[in-house]
């Protein structure tokens, strides 16, 4: 007899641990699916917060498109400019009058601006172009493909420095560089923005789910218990 009660004392005691274990993981369910619906709110709000940031900083700048930013027309341009078309990454959307407040509205016009640098440069980028300008005479293999040169020796020197002479025709590429850098970055912070609520939503369905189901095998352990 004292055998069968020590049994039944061992397995009332396991069952009675079990019973505990259940209800810390249960409850441990309703725990975590309330801090996700808490981050996946957090996460929303701070998504719609960063989209709004990103269109008023834009809407300060009172940046417009200009006539000639569609596709067709800047097509037309870079082709018309000598510009191998093959080569460059044409938008394939119109911001012509267009007010930019939007990150893709800001990732276009920094497309079209490369263009329009790439006119003006006669298809060369800041890299191809010289830093000095040459001085009469200079050989061909130490000219640069816009007549320029890298070469301080063939430069021409500002007579009250003494300096080589900087070529400024690529300084349209530090501007340009500086402005599409600025548009870009708002681009990835507005995608950034809706990556945020896209993930809230998703930490707050998950916990929805944690706490659907943590009171689904509450209800379940209850008929269970009462029998």
């Amino acid at each position: 007899m004292s055998t069968m009660t020590a049994e039944k004392g061992a397995v009332g005691t396991t069952r009675s641990r079990s019973g505990v274990y259940r209800t810390v993981l249960e409850w441990g369910g309703f725990a975590a699916g309330a801090i996700l619906i808490v981050f996946g709110v957090v996460a929303i709000v701070m998504g719609f917060s960063g989209h709004s940031t990103v269109g008023d900083s834009l809407k300060q700048e009172k940046i417009v498109g200009s006539a000639d930013m569609t596709p067709a027309a800047i097509k037309d341009e870079a082709q018309k400019a000598g510009l191998n078309i093959a080569a460059i990454d044409l938008p394939t959307k119109s911001v012509a009058g267009q007010t930019i407040d939007t990150g893709p509205e800001a990732r276009t016009f920094a497309t079209y601006m490369r263009i329009h640098t790439l006119e003006a440069t006669q298809g060369l980028t800041y890299a191809e172009m010289g830093r000095f300008v040459a001085k009469p005479g200079t050989p061909k293999a130490q000219l640069t493909p816009d007549g320029a040169t890298n070469n301080p020796q063939y430069a021409q020197i500002d007579s009250a420095t003494k300096q080589p002479v900087a070529s400024h025709a690529r300084d349209i590429w530090v501007t340009e560089t500086a402005l599409t850098t600025a548009l870009n970055t708002s681009f990835m912070a507005d995608r950034l923005a809706v990556f945020g609520v896209v993930v809230g939503v998703a930490l707050l369905l998950s916990g929805i789910g944690f706490i659907v189901l943590s009171f689904a095998v509450l209800r379940r352990r209850e008929p269970a218990a009462a029998s």
